[in-house]
């Protein structure tokens, strides 16, 4: 299990020096031109980057406007300030080895040590856990936690028959939507299975998962999004989106 503590690079120390400088120009310019207008709006928007205050959060909300929020428990994952302090590149596939709700419940128990963002079920239903901005205990591996999202299917991986047409369909939306909010890629360098981090004893998403069907969708599905679909960061919105399912 990763410590509770940030790497030295991306540390809380340095973001809050870089926007004190920030702070610090802004201000001198308002000054000079004699004006505190400027002032006013930029500390406005990022006021919550002082030290010792966090970004604004909602109760229930999600980053994916179709899943049902049920929150994982606080020691399965560790809060951050994501894309702002850790570049989000790369989504992780996971299978459960298990069922839907075994998983929901696996992720709630502090004891488990380990939590995915989302859960995607065989009949399509989603539940996030996690929000993006913060960094999930999925992959075993700090690193790539800091940088991904992860998301769990449920199923066995020697089971062929458990990755349905409604779990591809649904995961495919879900993964397009992350790729198209940070920039990501969709390729198999960007989009990897949990055996393909450093360091894991995972095998998921195993032989049957079909990674060119995969692709293949969540292309389409990037393709197809809104032309103002935001790109850079999350836009949250509160649970129970009309594609959700209860667990």
């Amino acid at each position: 299990m990763e410590a509770n503590s940030r790497s030295t690079s991306g540390s809380p120390k340095d973001t809050d020096r870089r926007i004190g400088r920030r702070a610090l120009l802004v201000g001198g310019a308002v000054t000079a031109v004699g004006t505190a207008v400027l002032a006013r709006d930029e500390l406005g928007r990022l006021w919550w980057r002082v030290p010792g205050v966090e970004r604004p959060r909602e109760d229930g909300a999600v980053d994916y406007r179709g899943a049902r929020w049920v929150a994982a428990s606080d020691a399965n994952w560790r809060r951050a300030d994501r894309p702002e302090d850790y570049a989000i590149d790369m989504v992780i596939v996971h299978v459960t080895q298990g069922s839907f709700e075994g998983a929901v419940r696996a992720f709630q128990d502090p004891g488990h040590q380990a939590a995915a963002h989302y859960i995607v079920g065989q009949d399509g239903r989603i539940t996030q856990m996690i929000r993006e901005l913060d960094v999930a205990y999925h992959a075993g591996n700090r690193a790539y936690n800091e940088r991904s999202v992860g998301i769990e299917h449920a199923g066995f991986v020697d089971r062929p028959q458990d990755f349905t047409d409604a779990m591809y369909a649904a995961s495919a939306r879900l993964t397009a939507g992350i790729c198209a909010r940070y920039e990501i890629p969709v390729d198999r360098k960007h989009v990897i299975g949990h055996v393909e981090v450093p360091g894991t004893d995972h095998t998921d998403p195993g032989p049957y998962w079909d990674w060119d069907r995969y692709l293949g969708l969540v292309r389409r599905a990037k393709t197809a999004l809104p032309s103002d679909s935001p790109s850079g960061t999350p836009s949250a919105s509160p649970s129970g989106g009309t594609d959700s399912s209860t667990v």
